[in-house]
């Protein structure tokens, strides 16, 4: 009985761990698109979304080393961050996507419209032949240090300009806030 007992407890501590973590992507999401769509028009009949968001989280790669050299915090959590690089897992936003826009909202949502695949973007930006559109491709998030998150966010357009940056938060009283822009460049 005291294994059922212990196993039964292992299950909803990592069930919690889980589902806490996906109210952080939540939580970061939101802050990442009312940051980034906070200058976009409202999408009404013909008008063109300019900046368009993609569906999947972007898998982290040896760029994040070279944020860490730029930031004494990320340098001492480096061997934390650094296990996170290189997850080949597949994953998506679609969850917390539908979480920031089932209830409230909606002037957030009708400027970020729906997210698209790569496929989806070059598509639509074929068919209006314009350069001016936007891709945003938003990292998979790295926890560290109980209380930070590093993110990376980059824009990609069909053309040059295409530009990229670390976004360092940090949860403060339960409230994820960007603290830090890290590593940002521009083509």
């Amino acid at each position: 009985m005291r294994f059922d007992f212990k196993l039964l407890i292992a299950f909803i501590f990592c069930f919690q761990i889980g589902f806490s973590q996906e109210n952080h992507n939540t939580s970061i999401l939101k802050v990442i698109l009312s940051k980034y769509y906070a200058n976009e028009k409202v999408i009404v009949k013909n008008r063109l979304q300019f900046l368009s968001f993609y569906c999947n989280k972007a898998p982290n790669n040896e760029e994040v080393l070279e944020a860490i050299s730029k930031n004494d915090l990320l340098k001492k959590n480096a061997s934390e961050i650094k296990k996170q690089i290189n997850d080949k897992s597949e994953e998506n936003w679609l969850a917390e996507y539908n979480t920031i826009f089932a209830t409230e909202n909606a002037h957030l949502k009708s400027k970020v419209n729906n997210c698209l695949s790569l496929e989806e973007f070059q598509k639509v930006s074929t068919k209006n032949n314009v350069n001016y559109q936007r891709l945003m491709i938003v990292g998979k998030p790295m926890y560290f240090a109980q209380k930070y998150c590093l993110i990376k966010v980059a824009f990609y357009r069909n053309i040059e300009h295409n530009s990229s940056r670390f976004l360092l938060f940090e949860n403060i009283n339960g409230v994820w806030t960007i603290v830090e822009t890290i590593n940002e460049w521009e083509t």
